[in-house]
Protein backbone atom coordinates (compact mmCIF):
# COMPACT_ATOMS: atom_id res chain seq x y z
CA UNK A 1 0.00 0.00 0.00
CA UNK A 2 1.49 3.26 -1.31
CA UNK A 3 0.63 6.78 0.39
CA UNK A 4 0.76 10.12 -1.97
CA UNK A 5 0.45 13.00 -0.03
CA UNK A 6 0.49 16.37 -2.28
CA UNK A 7 1.51 19.66 -0.81
CA UNK A 8 2.51 23.52 -2.48
CA UNK A 9 -1.11 24.35 -3.12
CA UNK A 10 -2.68 27.84 -2.15
CA UNK A 11 -3.82 30.93 -3.12
CA UNK A 12 -2.42 32.69 -5.78
CA UNK A 13 -2.74 35.96 -8.12
CA UNK A 14 -3.94 35.67 -12.03
CA UNK A 15 -0.40 35.13 -13.61
CA UNK A 16 1.63 33.60 -10.70
CA UNK A 17 3.01 30.28 -9.93
CA UNK A 18 3.04 27.47 -8.29
CA UNK A 19 4.68 24.35 -7.56
CA UNK A 20 2.91 20.96 -6.49
CA UNK A 21 4.48 18.23 -4.76
CA UNK A 22 3.49 14.42 -4.22
CA UNK A 23 5.39 12.57 -2.25
CA UNK A 24 4.77 9.04 -2.16
CA UNK A 25 5.33 6.40 0.94
CA UNK A 26 7.34 4.46 -1.38
CA UNK A 27 9.13 3.66 -4.58
CA UNK A 28 7.11 5.03 -7.22
CA UNK A 29 9.50 3.98 -10.15
CA UNK A 30 7.47 0.87 -10.49
CA UNK A 31 4.16 2.83 -10.97
CA UNK A 32 3.20 2.95 -15.10
CA UNK A 33 2.30 6.38 -14.59
CA UNK A 34 2.12 9.28 -12.11
CA UNK A 35 -0.39 11.69 -12.49
CA UNK A 36 -2.36 14.77 -11.45
CA UNK A 37 -5.96 15.23 -12.00
CA UNK A 38 -8.29 18.38 -10.62
CA UNK A 39 -11.67 18.81 -9.57
CA UNK A 40 -13.50 22.22 -9.48
CA UNK A 41 -16.49 22.82 -7.60
CA UNK A 42 -19.51 21.16 -9.28
CA UNK A 43 -17.38 19.81 -11.70
CA UNK A 44 -15.89 16.21 -12.57
CA UNK A 45 -12.49 15.07 -11.80
CA UNK A 46 -10.19 16.12 -14.85
CA UNK A 47 -6.49 14.56 -16.16
CA UNK A 48 -4.54 17.54 -15.96
CA UNK A 49 -0.68 15.50 -16.62
CA UNK A 50 0.59 12.50 -16.54
CA UNK A 51 4.40 11.40 -16.60
CA UNK A 52 5.25 7.61 -17.52
CA UNK A 53 7.86 5.53 -15.65
CA UNK A 54 10.33 6.34 -18.82
CA UNK A 55 9.53 10.07 -18.53
CA UNK A 56 6.88 10.64 -21.37
CA UNK A 57 4.32 13.46 -20.64
CA UNK A 58 0.80 14.07 -21.16
CA UNK A 59 -1.45 17.08 -20.79
CA UNK A 60 -4.38 18.10 -21.21
CA UNK A 61 -5.01 21.19 -23.75
CA UNK A 62 -6.31 23.56 -21.07
CA UNK A 63 -2.55 23.35 -19.46
CA UNK A 64 -0.27 22.24 -22.12
CA UNK A 65 2.39 25.08 -22.24
CA UNK A 66 1.64 26.47 -19.19
CA UNK A 67 2.53 23.36 -16.69
CA UNK A 68 5.25 20.93 -16.40
CA UNK A 69 5.06 17.43 -14.70
CA UNK A 70 8.28 15.99 -13.43
CA UNK A 71 9.09 13.08 -11.60
CA UNK A 72 12.38 12.42 -8.62
CA UNK A 73 12.41 8.48 -8.53
CA UNK A 74 15.35 8.64 -6.02
CA UNK A 75 13.14 10.99 -3.78
CA UNK A 76 10.10 9.08 -4.98
CA UNK A 77 7.99 12.53 -5.26
CA UNK A 78 6.15 13.90 -8.28
CA UNK A 79 6.18 17.46 -9.01
CA UNK A 80 3.77 19.80 -11.36
CA UNK A 81 5.09 22.95 -12.32
CA UNK A 82 1.85 25.51 -12.79
CA UNK A 83 2.74 28.59 -14.20
CA UNK A 84 0.54 31.79 -15.75
CA UNK A 85 -2.31 30.64 -13.70
CA UNK A 86 -6.02 31.67 -14.38
CA UNK A 87 -9.14 31.69 -12.11
CA UNK A 88 -9.79 28.93 -14.42
CA UNK A 89 -7.10 26.53 -12.77
CA UNK A 90 -9.01 26.92 -9.28
CA UNK A 91 -9.68 23.45 -8.18
CA UNK A 92 -8.52 20.44 -5.87
CA UNK A 93 -5.72 19.22 -7.26
CA UNK A 94 -4.82 14.97 -6.75
CA UNK A 95 -2.04 12.82 -7.44
CA UNK A 96 -2.52 9.40 -8.76
CA UNK A 97 -0.20 6.84 -9.06
CA UNK A 98 -1.05 3.91 -11.35
CA UNK A 99 -0.24 0.30 -11.10
CA UNK A 100 -0.98 -2.26 -14.48
CA UNK A 101 -0.21 -5.42 -12.77
CA UNK A 102 -2.33 -6.33 -10.82
CA UNK A 103 -4.47 -2.90 -12.37
CA UNK A 104 -4.91 -0.48 -9.37
CA UNK A 105 -5.08 3.61 -8.84
CA UNK A 106 -3.94 4.91 -5.64
CA UNK A 107 -4.91 8.57 -4.89
CA UNK A 108 -3.73 11.39 -2.65
CA UNK A 109 -5.86 13.16 -0.55
CA UNK A 110 -5.83 16.50 -2.74
CA UNK A 111 -4.62 20.23 -2.63
CA UNK A 112 -6.40 22.88 -2.61
CA UNK A 113 -5.48 25.91 -5.23
CA UNK A 114 -7.48 28.74 -5.93
CA UNK A 115 -6.52 31.53 -8.22
CA UNK A 116 -7.71 35.22 -7.79
CA UNK A 117 -8.54 37.34 -10.62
Amino acid sequence: QVQLVESGGGLVQFGGSLRLSCAASGSISGFAAMGWYRQAPGKQRELVATITRGGRTNYSDSVKGRFTNSRDNAKNTVYLQMNSLKPEDTAVYYCSAKRNLPPYDYWGQGTQVTVSS
